[in-house]
């Protein structure tokens, strides 16, 4: 199950992949858009699809944060852990 979320001006793309052993798998791939690549594509394969990456797009992308008996815990704990990089990525600038 694959969801596109925005927050703070970030392209936010959590899934949860199923593994052969019954449980999810929490993958997230965050993208960027500078300010002069203009309004970010509404398409969310841009996100994870770096060949389709403007110059100025940044992708960053992590695979299996944690594990979940439930999809659902896969896809909220990889939205939360993007909400918690985001954040600290803006403090830092």
């Amino acid at each position: 199950m694959k969801a596109t979320i925005r927050y703070k001006g970030y392209e936010v793309a959590p899934s949860a992949q199923a593994l052969p052993n019954g449980l999810y798998a929490a993958n997230l791939t965050i993208g960027t858009l500078g300010i002069q690549s203009g309004t970010p594509s509404s398409n969310a394969s841009n996100v994870s699809n770096a060949s389709n990456a403007r110059p100025s797009q940044k992708i960053v992308s992590f695979d299996a944060l944690d594990y979940f008996f439930d999809e659902r815990h896969a896809l909220a704990y990889a939205c939360r852990w993007a909400r918690m990089w985001i954040d600290e990525q803006r403090r830092c600038a």
